[in-house]
């Protein structure tokens, strides 16, 4: 339904407009303007799970990966794409003793938000027996965006509202919605507003069903660009996002960046050290991301599990205005998968693989973190040339 402002409203919506006087030139003058904006029902609730998520020596454990994704994963160790695999695997990272410590929240995919262990527990139960607060991957992926230079927008705003309802009422409390930019490619203009707006309606739908938003516009490592190209892109990428953010009335309180560090490209021919990509990943961070927001949880795009620990420790080695923590997938998992083999013998081993990833991480985020002992398996990259979930 189309809506008509009258003449009065019409003129600059702010504190300030421009207004003309009979026999006066054009001058400035000061008015109100108010527009009732309907208040968030959970913005208390809101705000606690985003502390709760951004508390001190944790962060997320991503396994979220779409059955497709989790197929790739499966494979690599010679099992078959089954449910019963995918619920094997994840039952052996989610009821890992001791996790808790480590990981605030976990992020999920719809079939195992819905799932339960063989013993018959719901994961939702499991996690918040460790408070750990149960998250859900909400958007539908990535597909060609037309009028663009070959990029990508992520679909999923139909229908979201009623989905988030009902993920809230199986116990998910966070969702996520992952948007890319090439660097490669541009980025165009589109691309940028497209996926800007996309995450800010997102994170207004997911709010007012009670979800804090994981606002993810992840900047992709492809390409042979050098460390101060990402962080123009990331400039503006972040500039753009926070924009409409507000432009769709979202509460910052209540919600977690997620953004990929600012690195040189995948295939530069220099490689930036810890502190190089601290110190341009911060750059950004403090010139476009409002204090107000709790956390920034960074992904890990394909750094190894090593590399992904280094740079967040990096960041954490002086105050920040936020929680500087992770949200991996990768370089939580890599390792797990590999001692695991699909091997019931072998789950032990591998939540000990985990809680190892875990701990490191979390000494990170309060950085204290140090690499003596790590495996070389750990140190090996896992960047995959237009990577997806």
């Amino acid at each position: 339904m189309a809506c008509k402002l009258n003449a009065a409203s019409s003129q600059w919506i702010g504190q300030q407009s421009f207004t003309q006087r009979n026999g006066s030139s054009t001058r400035l003058s000061t008015r109100r303007v108010s527009f009732p904006i309907q208040a968030k029902a959970y913005t208390d609730e809101l705000i606690q799970t985003a502390k709760t998520i951004a508390s001190p020596g944790r962060g997320i454990l991503a396994i979220d990966e779409s059955n497709a994704t989790a197929g790739k994963r499966l494979a690599s160790i010679g099992l078959d794409n089954t449910e019963v695999n995918r619920q094997a695997y994840r039952q052996l990272l989610l009821t890992t003793p001791g996790l808790g410590e480590y990981i605030s929240g976990s992020i999920l995919f719809e079939e195992t938000l819905y799932q339960s262990t063989t013993d018959g527990k719901k994961f939702v139960d499991v996690l918040r027996e460790q408070e750990i607060v149960p998250g859900i991957k909400v958007d539908k992926g990535l597909v060609p965006l037309p009028g663009s230079n070959n990029e990508s927008w992520c679909q999923g705003l139909d229908g979201l509202a009623s989905r988030s309802a009902e993920y809230y009422k199986q116990g998910a409390r966070f969702a996520k919605w992952r948007t890319v930019v090439s660097v490669p490619c541009g980025p165009s203009a589109l691309a940028v507003k497209e996926a800007a707006w996309g995450l800010a309606r997102y994170a207004a739908i997911s709010q007012d069903n009670g979800l804090v938003p994981i606002v993810e516009p992840e900047i992709l490592l492809d390409g042979d660009h050098p460390i101060e190209r990402t962080l123009e892109v990331a400039e503006k990428v972040w500039a753009e996002v926070f924009y409409y953010l507000a432009e769709n009335n979202v509460v910052f309180e209540g919600i977690l960046l997620k953004p990929s560090m600012v690195t040189p490209g995948a295939e530069h021919k220099e490689k930036a050290s810890p502190e190089a990509i601290a110190k341009h990943t911060l750059t950004v961070l403090r010139r476009r991301v409002p204090p107000a927001v709790p956390g920034i949880m960074f992904l890990s795009g394909g750094q190894s599990e090593v590399e992904a620990t280094l740079n967040l420790n990096a960041m954490n080695q002086s105050p920040n205005p936020w929680h500087v923590s992770f949200s991996y997938a990768r370089a939580l998992q890599n390792s797990v998968l590999k001692t695991w083999q699909g091997r019931p013998e072998n789950v032990e081993a591998a939540q000990q693989a985990l809680l190892i990833r875990a701990k490191a991480n979390s000494l990170a985020q309060l950085g204290r973190y140090s690499a003596e002992g790590e495996a070389e398996e750990a140190k090996k990259g896992m960047f995959v040339k237009g990577y997806t979930y």
